[in-house]
């Protein structure tokens, strides 16, 4: 028998499946809902209840985590009829690691406070590899009890955990990070395509800057992608895309102007309409190699 709180979890993606699965090898009880049946028997297997339902599963648990892919499966699964919510008991703590928009975390907020449910907003920093590592970077805001509560269940799936306010500051900070990451790619697209018409050798070139003042943990991660141009996803250039959407909106309703990410949200477009949409956002590169044109004279890589 565990005496660890049972854990209701939504949403079994690339990154939902290990971090589930996290909490299962770390003795978690684990109810577990997705939409699409054939990931929910890989947690079956492994010993996890299935519900039919968020509502259904939102009965059965003393703590709900979703992690969903946009503002409109994060209402559909928490505040909609057949969701959470409609089942939730007060008391309940309800996380969403997803990332999504201050403005829609705003009414989830507001709904689960008329229902006594204590809503953290957790979005994640990182990878699948570090999703399936337990070494994520967690952002959390909202009721800081619920966050102190839940530091045991976050320590399951992260290695940092940074607490940041009561409200959406999580949402907030999490676009910040992704608008960062968005605009190094674009950066460092537009640069590498200029050395390598320049002439330079393109694995020295990489050597050189990853020995530079611009080295970064981001462009090291990416350096032998940017080697092999194997630009398997990571995290994609669509995917991208909907977080700068994100940042844009939230922009606007702040009235911050935010020109330098209005222009690289249309590379995202131009590689979604050259079918590289699918391939991770660092991808980028092959983009910005063909507005130059073919090269002249030797292949320096």
């Amino acid at each position: 028998m565990t005496n660890k709180r049972k854990i209701g979890w939504i949403g079994l993606g690339k990154m939902g499946l290990p971090m589930s699965q996290n909490l299962i090898q770390a003795g978690y009880p684990l109810t577990v809902y997705n939409r699409t049946r054939t990931t929910t028997r890989l947690l079956a297997d492994r010993g996890a209840q299935i519900a039919d339902s968020p509502k259904a599963l939102a009965r059965e648990v003393e703590v709900l985590i979703s992690m969903i892919a946009d503002d409109r499966a994060l209402e559909q699964v928490s505040i909609a009829a057949e969701g959470a919510f409609a089942a939730a008991q007060a008391g309940t703590i309800y996380i969403d690691m997803s990332t999504v928009s201050p403005t829609v975390s705003s009414r989830v907020a507001e709904a689960a406070a008329k229902k006594g449910i204590k809503y953290l907003r957790a979005p994640v920093s990182g990878s699948t590899a570090l999703a399936e590592a337990a070494t994520l970077t967690i952002l959390t805001s909202g009721p800081r009890d619920a966050h102190d509560a839940c530091v045991d269940i976050f320590g399951a799936l992260g290695q940092k955990l940074f607490y940041v306010g009561s409200g959406e500051e999580a949402r907030y900070l999490k676009l910040v990070l992704n608008m960062m990451v968005g605009l190094t790619s674009g950066m460092i697209a537009e640069a590498l395509t200029f050395g390598q018409r320049g002439g330079l050798d393109w694995n020295q070139m990489m050597d050189i800057v990853n020995s530079s003042v611009v080295a970064s943990p981001l462009v090291g991660y990416k350096t032998q992608m940017l080697r092999n141009r194997d630009f398997a996803p990571a995290f994609t250039a669509t995917q991208m895309a909907k977080d700068f959407d994100l940042a844009l909106g939230a922009g606007r309703a702040l009235k911050v102007p935010m020109p330098i990410t209005a222009l690289v949200r249309q590379f995202w477009t131009a590689m979604d309409a050259q079918g590289k949409g699918h391939l991770d956002y660092f991808a980028l590169l092959s983009l910005f190699e063909e507005l130059a044109g073919p090269q002249k004279g030797a292949d320096n890589h």
